[in-house]
């Protein structure tokens, strides 16, 4: 179950950048993608810290990925939020 969401995550990860930066000014976008990555960060903690799993390998990476998502949330919220004058 570990491995299994680490690729899930991992592979939204790479999608969810990809489309965040070529559609920057799409607030719409923005938004959407905000929250499922909340989604996704809550999902990625929970299985991190609620599954058992080695202390090495893709551990890491995992939590790596969890905490980089919460940034990318972050600047998704700006984008999605912010005010255009």
């Amino acid at each position: 179950m570990f491995q299994t969401f680490f690729w899930i995550l991992a592979i939204w990860f790479i999608v969810n950048v990809i489309w965040m930066w070529f559609q920057l000014n799409n607030q719409s976008l923005q938004k959407t993608f905000a929250w499922i990555n909340v989604a996704a960060i809550i999902i990625g903690f929970w299985v991190y810290y609620g599954v058992t799993h080695d202390a090495g390998g893709i551990t890491p990476w995992f939590l790596t990925i969890n905490w980089v998502n919460v940034v990318i949330a972050c600047v998704q919220f700006y984008f999605g939020y912010r005010q255009n004058n």
